[in-house]
């Protein structure tokens, strides 16, 4: 067997290096992902620039950490927190959140990849025990269920919004009472609906009354104002009126001017 040409080897093995080091350069981004650039060389962490989905080339040396950048969901269950008056409560909610894409090296240079415990479940623990703890818990249970889950968004999202974390809502599924402390809320509650529903069946009855009491006054109006109006003469005219419109009936046989109160008489039928 022949020698190789004394060229081949130096070939191949600059082809090896070749093959290494853009393998080592070329990194590829998946869909919903960002990567953070370590320069080693060059000042480590790159805080200015983000690198997006696709495929990107960087120096071998250096280095690429992927961060999942699209909405993520924590379910933070079984929390227990105290009411304003010392209850025990436990509260369920979901918190929907995601790195801020173009903070990402700040992110991973003073958080890393574990900001999830780091900076979100203690925020959100946190921000749940100063808002429960300014309710009572019949406030918790029912009136005040919507204002308590904006005031939890609101302190979270101060508080992680400043470690390059995006919070986009936070949702209290669930508030559990102690059940003695349940119970005696729905009756509350249901106390209070009979309350209102008793109050609106007087309250119509009395604009039903008031209704009834106004259309006999107008009636009563009406007919004293018509019998003031009805002189003697006017109801004789109207009499005769009658009278004639009788007599013109073919039924009608006699009719005798001059009769009681000086009206016409009608005598005899078909």
């Amino acid at each position: 067997m022949k020698n190789p040409p004394k060229f081949l080897i130096p070939a191949v093995a600059l082809l090896i290096i070749a093959l290494v080091i853009v393998a080592k350069s070329a990194v590829t981004i998946g869909y919903g992902e960002a990567g953070v650039l370590f320069k080693t060389f060059s000042g480590g962490v790159d805080t200015e620039n983000t690198l997006d989905e696709g495929f990107n080339l960087i120096a071998p040396w250096n280095n690429v950490t992927i961060y999942n950048v699209k909405q993520q969901e924590l379910l933070e269950r079984s929390m227990i927190v105290l009411s304003s008056n010392g209850l025990a409560i436990t509260l369920d909610a979901s918190v929907l959140y995601q790195p801020n894409f173009k903070k990402l090296g700040y992110l991973h240079k003073t958080r890393g990849k574990n900001y999830l415990q780091d900076v979100i479940i203690p925020a959100v623990r946190s921000a749940t025990r100063s808002v429960v703890g300014r309710y009572t818990p019949e406030q918790l249970y029912s009136t005040k269920r919507d204002a308590i889950q904006e005031e939890i968004y609101e302190e979270t999202k101060a508080i992680v919004e400043p470690q390059f974390v995006q919070l986009n809502a936070i949702l209290v599924r669930d508030v559990t009472l102690p059940k003695a402390i349940k119970e005696a809320i729905e009756r509350k509650l249901r106390q209070e609906q009979e309350s209102l529903e008793y109050e609106f069946r007087l309250t119509k009855a009395t604009k039903e009354a008031q209704k009834q009491i106004i259309e006999a006054q107008g009636k009563a109006d009406a007919n004293r104002i018509l019998s003031a109006s009805l002189t003697d003469k006017i109801l004789k005219d109207k009499g005769i009126d009658a009278t004639l419109q009788l007599a013109s009936s073919p039924n009608s046989k006699v009719v005798i001017v001059g009769g009681k109160d000086g009206l016409p008489l009608i005598l005899g039928n078909n």
